[in-house]
């Protein structure tokens, strides 16, 4: 019988310099991150040494301007290296997105002068990043937040006072993107704000006891009568709603990739272990159930990963992609939910083990389908966006 091994991916890459980025990337995933990633997780220890790495081989601001400290690549460059990242470790993939996400506001709504003093330390001076939405009681409803910026004086700095909740890189940041209420109630009242992660009166609460991504921390922060300076003010006092929406889009492209890259991992374990594990005298990858199982698996897959990239595209091309990051998220990570609980099955009992790592790809697969937005969100947004608002 003809040797067969997984087929690498076929990557959709426009130019020779995206195609040397991506085997970087790999490269530096292969040696520098998948060795550890398993252990890291399971003692609950953060790679900084990872993010400091990626930031200085100019991994960490890929798609934002070369003129600022960025890459200049496109999204569908930028998210492809986010799955190779995510399928050796999720802590890492969806670290280099949230920390996108954490510069998006400067990049795209910073004065020319908030870019050129923040950007160049944030996208490759080995800065982290977090984005400070979400609040014990504001979570889907993120309009409803109450965390409350006042300003001292006509012009003088700001004052925030609230509670943030379920912040990746929580205590660990070195600057966060927070939104907080300037105004009157809902979203028109909310400003963007970029807080230091030194600032007196900001602290972090004891990180949750998740699932799995154990070793990225996520946590509530306190901002006690945290004051920033007036020209950390980001867009337009009251436009913090628009700030966050348009974020969020392309954050979900980033979640996405994390997923199809956790589903490829998983992938590939399974059909080692199908192809090295013998039942009845054959190998596993004989019996056709088994072999009928990762036809689906793959098929979801490339399915994802084509539904990503062309959302991708829209976005590099300027047209509406809410739509289609929505779907992507949506997709992307109820197939990543459904690939790892396959590959643990197709490993039997060495699945359920700590031994092997498709545990952990399913436990990290389930955090995708509630982040940056739960895929009953999702689904909201997609109707919307055909259907018009609900009449009510």
């Amino acid at each position: 019988m003809p040797e067969f091994g997984p087929q690498p991916v076929e990557r959709q890459l426009p130019t020779e310099e995206a195609r040397d980025l991506l085997a970087l990337v790999r490269e530096i995933a292969q040696r520098e991150i998948r060795p550890t990633a398993g252990e890291d997780e399971h003692a609950g220890r953060f790679p900084r040494q990872v993010f400091t790495l990626l930031s200085e081989s100019g991994l960490l601001g890929l798609p934002y301007p070369v003129e600022y400290g960025g890459g200049d690549q496109p999204y569908e460059v930028y998210l492809q290296v986010v799955e190779e990242l995510a399928s050796a470790s999720l802590t890492v993939g969806l670290g280099t997105s949230v920390h996108t996400l954490a510069c998006h506001a400067v990049a795209e709504f910073g004065t020319k002068e908030q870019r050129a003093e923040h950007l160049p330390a944030m996208l490759g001076g080995g800065l982290l990043g977090a984005y400070c939405l979400s609040e014990p009681a504001a979570g889907s409803d993120a309009a409803a937040l109450r965390m409350r910026a006042t300003r001292e004086g006509g012009a003088g700095d700001w004052v925030i006072d609230g509670t943030k909740a379920w912040i990746t890189h929580g205590g660990i940041a070195d600057f966060y993107t927070a939104l907080a209420r300037t105004g009157g109630g809902g979203p028109r009242g909310i400003s963007a704000f970029l807080v230091p992660g030194d600032a007196p009166g900001l602290s972090a609460a004891a990180p949750e006891r998740k699932m799995g991504m154990k070793n990225s921390p996520t946590t509530q922060l306190h901002f006690d009568g945290v004051r920033v300076s007036a020209d950390r003010l980001l867009g337009e006092e009251g436009q913090g709603f628009v700030v966050a929406l348009s974020a969020l889009a392309s954050g979900r492209l980033g979640i996405a990739a994390c997923a199809v890259g956790v589903a490829q991992a998983a992938l590939d374990e399974a059909h080692a272990h199908l192809r090295t594990r013998q039942q009845f005298g054959s190998p596993l990858a004989d019996f056709q159930g088994l072999r009928f199982m990762v036809a689906d698996m793959a098929t979801q897959i490339e399915a994802g990963r084509s539904l990503l990239l062309t959302a991708a595209r829209l976005r590099d091309a300027g047209l509406p992609f809410a739509r289609q990051a929505a779907m992507a998220k949506l997709f992307c990570t109820d197939a990543a939910m459904r690939v790892t609980t396959d590959a643990v099955q197709l490993l039997g009992g060495y699945g359920y083990t700590a031994d092997f790592p498709v545990e952990r790809y399913m436990r990290e697969a389930k955090v995708l389908q509630i982040v940056e937005g739960t895929n009953q969100i999702q689904r909201m947004v997609i109707a919307r966006d055909l259907l018009g608002p609900e009449s009510r």
